[in-house]
């Protein structure tokens, strides 16, 4: 079960002019609440005028192998207007405490030997450095080929960390970077990568049939891109695995269906269940939260996955879907937050 802790802030780094890595001292009694697979991501609370918010940001540090983490860092990059990462590029200094929940998400990779790549945008970087550099540390017969796509050199995270890994391992990283507003000196011609540029492009660079895991990561643009490009060029869907860091508001949802006059969810968390009318227009999530307040969330914009529950019995209509893989959804697992009953009883489980 997550749960936040208060967890001071070992240094503050300067990545860019719009981000930061904040890095968190992680005490011997919270190590084992910590220890996380490369790629996860956490929960960073904070409450202003009497207002609680919440953003997720993915670590990127590798996973520690054997022994428990003692630092935690991550990457953030201003949002325009963003409650939360205004705050984290302004006001958090070394010494403070930050509530951060136990880390969370599917978006990871156990080392094993192969060839891997990820195709990731902006602070997309994030977590795949996490799992580049644990892979390449731990697994000797494993290979990464990493296509990075920013604005400009001046706007890229992480720089100086992915040269370090590439400068570490040569023969075992591919490096490729293209500058949508920005021409390089050398280097692919700048532009963005869209699914026509990705599909001429992918073969050129490596034998994309050979490729064990995809990684997509970045705005929702960029990853829709990258999965057709993917799947016009015969990668099955079980080896392409996606993480969304932005989505438009105007991203379609789907098409509402007439919900039942009265429903109750009745949900099990933390090993205790209850029973709870839903009030009209309410998700699933939000009838829970006002029953128990730790029911687990963090983006509420079926981004993140922090809320994913398995759906017991009943029916359900989800608004949209950026964190679940088909194989979660078909399971029976759906995000609480974009839940609305279409039955009139609904049961999930928040343990499962």
């Amino acid at each position: 079960m997550a749960r936040f802790h208060a967890l001071p802030v070992a240094a503050v780094d300067r990545l860019t002019d719009d981000s930061v890595a904040l890095t968190f001292t992680v005490p011997p009694e919270l190590a084992e609440e910590y220890r996380h697979a490369p790629g996860q991501h956490l929960a960073l609370r904070r409450r202003a005028d009497g207002t609680e918010i919440r953003r997720t940001y993915s670590i990127c540090s590798p996973a520690p192998h054997g022994e428990a983490p003692r630092q935690l860092r991550v990457g953030v990059r201003l949002v325009e207007g963003g409650a939360f990462s205004t705050y984290a590029l302004k006001e958090i200094n070394v010494g403070d405490e930050l509530e951060v929940m136990t880390p969370a998400g599917r978006f990871t990779l156990a080392p094993a030997p192969g060839l891997y790549a990820a195709i990731v945008g902006g602070s997309g970087i994030t977590p795949v450095l996490s799992i580049v550099s644990t892979l390449l540390a731990r697994e000797p017969a494993a290979r990464f080929c990493l296509i990075r796509s920013d604005r400009t050199a001046a706007s890229t995270m992480f720089l100086d960390e992915v040269a370090d890994l590439k400068d570490r391992y040569p023969e075992r990283l591919q490096l490729v970077t293209v500058l949508s507003r920005e021409e390089q000196q050398a280097g692919l011609p700048s532009g963005r990568l869209d699914r026509e540029r990705l599909t001429g492009l992918l073969p050129a660079l490596l034998p994309v049939a050979d490729v064990a895991g995809w990684f997509l990561c970045g705005p929702f643009g960029l990853v829709q891109g990258a999965e057709r490009a993917l799947k016009e060029l015969g990668v099955a869907r079980t080896r392409i695995h996606e993480e969304i860091f932005h989505v438009d508001a105007g991203t379609p949802t789907a098409p509402t269906t007439p919900a039942p006059a009265h429903s109750t969810v009745t949900a099990r968390l933390d090993g205790r269940g209850g029973t709870w009318p839903v009030q009209d227009g309410e998700s699933l999530l939000e009838t829970v939260l006002r029953n128990r307040p730790d029911a687990p969330y963090a983006c509420k914009g079926g981004v993140c996955g922090t809320c994913r529950a398995f759906l017991v019995s009943g029916e359900v209509r989800m608004d949209r879907n950026f964190a679940l893989e088909p194989e979660e959804t078909e399971a029976g697992y759906v995000l609480a937050c974009q839940s609305h009953p279409a039955t009139e009883k609904v049961e999930l489980d928040f343990d499962r």
